[in-house]
């Protein structure tokens, strides 16, 4: 995982230090006092998405595909309002019966800034420090939320900070947590707004993805090409990564990420 997240993850080092601490530290206790609970924020484009999958690959066999594994969306999952007191019971009991079916299994909750607030406390009594819960001992367990929330001011801090001569890669967590937790906790759109998760402390690591600058792009458009088995020509590259929207107006940073590079690519051949 270490390797690929190297070789694959672009422009995201605080990605790679915060998802290998925390895993590695997680497994190798052999009595947790508690599950891994990571929270993925960015915006479009920044690996999001990616990075939760191939950390579930190296964890499961099968991946995504795994009996395991569960990836919920709000929209495809919880999507009417009018009915949140039968998601939150539907959600307690599908948490409660696949921990008891396996005590490893890993929950994905997609989209987290599309969540009815409210909703998400009801998995609280799974994610804390207690011993059994429900009868379930459920200290192994793996918890992931992905959330474009934060994705616009972690963009503007590293643009404050581009102005300020300081370097991307010189960027650390303790930069960007003050706006994060601002922009995904205190956000009533947010489906962590005045959550009991938040409260109680229960996330073990809030990980910030970087918007991406041009040569990162460059290098999703040469790892697609190899990937599609397609011959990698600098001049190509160079189109495709030059047909992407940038922002400010200095163009700096990709306003989509690595997200439609792929699309892209199609037109050049």
């Amino acid at each position: 995982l270490e390797y690929d997240l190297a070789v694959n993850l672009v422009g995201q080092p605080l990605v790679r230090q915060q998802v290998m601490k925390g895993v590695k530290e997680f497994l190798e206790d052999r009595n947790p006092v508690k599950p891994l609970v990571m929270s993925f924020h960015g915006s479009t484009g920044t690996g999001k998405t990616y990075v939760s999958t191939m950390l579930i690959r190296y964890l499961f066999e099968g991946g995504l595909q795994s009996p395991h594994v569960h990836l919920f969306s709000p929209i495809v999952h919880f999507p009417h309002a009018e009915r949140i007191e039968q998601y939150k019971e539907s959600l307690k009991r599908w948490i409660q019966g696949n921990l008891t079916n396996c005590g490893r299994s890993a929950f994905l909750f997609d989209e987290m800034d599309k969540m009815h607030p409210g909703l998400i406390d009801v998995i609280i009594p799974f994610l804390g420090p207690s011993w059994v819960v429900y009868g379930t001992n459920y200290r192994k367990a793996t918890f992931i939320f992905i959330s474009n929330a934060g994705g616009e001011q972690i963009n503007e801090m590293t643009l404050d900070l581009w102005r300020a001569r300081k370097d991307r890669e010189e960027i650390s967590l303790q930069d960007l947590e003050p706006a994060i937790s601002k922009a995904v906790f205190e956000n009533p759109q947010s489906g962590f707004w005045k959550s009991g998760i938040i409260n109680e402390h229960l996330i073990d690591f809030v990980v910030p993805f970087l918007p991406l600058k041009r040569h990162h792009v460059k290098q999703c458009v040469i790892s697609e090409l190899v990937q599609q088995g397609l011959e990698v020509r600098p001049g190509v590259v160079q189109e495709v990564a030059d047909s992407i929207p940038y922002f400010p107006e200095e163009k700096i940073f990709s306003s989509t990420g690595c997200k439609t590079v792929a699309s892209r690519i199609s037109f050049f051949f």
